[in-house]
């Protein structure tokens, strides 16, 4: 038995898994391969001579890190083959799965919106920008994680951010109040068909992305505009969805949208809020990529990545 294996050497592992799981789902958009990257990285823990770990934490981080670097390399030829927009799995934060979301920061560094920036991003910038932008690496632990030298970290660093040009805008108190307000607007007006009120809450120029995966009926390519969203949504009102449950829960960082049929899970929508309105609805409907936030919903309390 290795000194990594044991009852010590498990629990010292349980300590660092949410931070692990927090790492991996931000690299990798998935909330299941995130779980298997954590699984891979506790196998070779086990295997691991633990008197030669010195720190533990940056040991377990560079392991997934760079499981995650070689899944993204794979991952980004199945995304280009994926039928209709991918989206990231849904994963539900009311209970801190993705570790604190006390500030705008926070929330905004797990926003769906910020996951979909994010595949811009080769895989090694995308290590570099989430080290350095959600756990807060220094460039010499990024170098130190990745094999690169620190002048080539704050190099890719500053391309990400390029990339990403996530506009530095932070919202306020008021506006996640507003954002919240809206999307219970748009709950209560989805549970009576109302569609007038929907419209209300809509932007003129609001974008409607559905990720069906090829397995689940939805728009293969965005829906533009208020007219073209409110004319689907209506359809899916008295047709497909005339039999759903709506409920609002917080995912990833924010308010959203639940639906179910016959008690499950069948949708999940988040939303991006600009001045007032909602001007971009993302609904993932891929019954796969819903398995994990189901599962949360179902099992609260039960940590993640296990």
């Amino acid at each position: 038995m290795t000194a990594a294996t044991g009852h010590h050497g498990v629990q010292e592992f349980e300590t660092h898994r949410p931070r692990l799981f927090g790492l991996a789902y931000r690299m990798l958009g998935s909330a299941e391969e995130a779980e298997d990257m954590v699984q891979d990285a506790y196998l070779r823990w086990s295997g691991a001579d633990r008197t030669v770990i010195e720190r533990p934490a940056a040991w377990l981080a560079k392991v997934v890190t760079n499981l995650c670097l070689n899944r993204l390399t794979s991952a980004r030829a199945r995304r280009e083959q994926y039928p209709g927009p991918w989206l990231p799995e849904p994963v539900v934060t009311e209970g801190g799965a993705l570790g604190p979301l006390e500030s705008a920061e926070q929330r905004d560094a797990v926003s769906t919106a910020m996951l979909v920036l994010l595949e811009r991003l080769t895989p090694t910038e995308r290590a570099v920008y989430v080290l350095r932008e959600a756990f807060a690496y220094s460039h010499r632990e990024i170098a130190e994680v990745l094999d690169i030298g620190e002048a080539n970290s704050r190099q890719l660093y500053r391309r990400a951010a390029a990339r990403v040009a996530v506009p530095e805008v932070r919202f306020t108190a008021e506006d996640r109040e507003r954002h919240r307000e809206l999307v219970e607007s748009f709950l209560t007006a989805a549970r009576e068909g109302d569609l007038a009120r929907l419209e209300k809450v809509l932007a003129a120029d609001v974008t409607w992305w559905g990720d069906g995966g090829g397995v689940v009926s939805a728009a293969r390519r965005p829906i533009l505009g208020r007219e073209k969203v409110l004319r689907f949504l209506a359809g899916g009102m008295t047709g497909f969805g005339a039999g759903f449950t709506f409920s609002a829960a917080e995912v990833n960082g924010a308010p959203a949208l639940l639906a179910r049929e016959g008690g499950a899970l069948v949708a999940i929508v988040t939303f991006d809020v600009r001045d007032g309105v909602i001007a971009v609805a993302r609904a993932v409907v891929n019954p796969q990529k819903l398995a994990f936030a189901a599962r949360q919903l179902s099992h609260p309390g039960e940590p993640v990545g296990s």
